[in-house]
């Protein structure tokens, strides 16, 4: 009898124990010049949707449809050698309840892909750069 009551404390505890968060919240931080020109910064909160990134309900639905968005590029890749600029970003926070420190660059062929990737996450124009 002891041993129901013991269960059903324990049972009882998690079940009023909060989960753990699976929301997103950012801050989003781009350097279109580069790191030693201006900076522009944003955050987004995703579960509910919130912050100061433009379009922010489009980014949450389109940071949730992709499959580790956060990953680095392999070692062993093999990116073309095209240079697209000095832009940088930098995204710190949480995704998905886990902490992140992610930086994007442009400096070769797969960063540029990521950055295509997360575009909508990095609102600047690139274009005078």
């Amino acid at each position: 009898m002891r041993l129901l009551l013991v269960a059903a404390f324990v049972l009882l505890a998690a079940a009023a124990a909060p989960a753990q968060s699976s929301s997103t919240s950012l801050q989003i931080t781009v350097w279109p010049q580069g790191p030693d020109g201006q900076q522009k910064a944003w955050t987004l909160r995703c579960d509910p949707v919130g912050g100061s990134l433009p379009r922010r309900v489009e980014a949450c639905r389109k940071l949730a449809g992709l499959t580790r968005p956060f990953a680095r590029i392999p070692q062993d890749a093999v990116c073309t050698m095209i240079y697209g600029g000095p832009a940088r970003a930098r995204v710190t926070g949480t995704h998905r309840g886990r902490r992140i420190w992610v930086s994007f660059s442009r400096e070769d062929g797969c960063q540029i892909g990521r950055w295509k990737r997360h575009g909508f996450l990095f609102p600047v124009s690139l274009a005078e750069v």
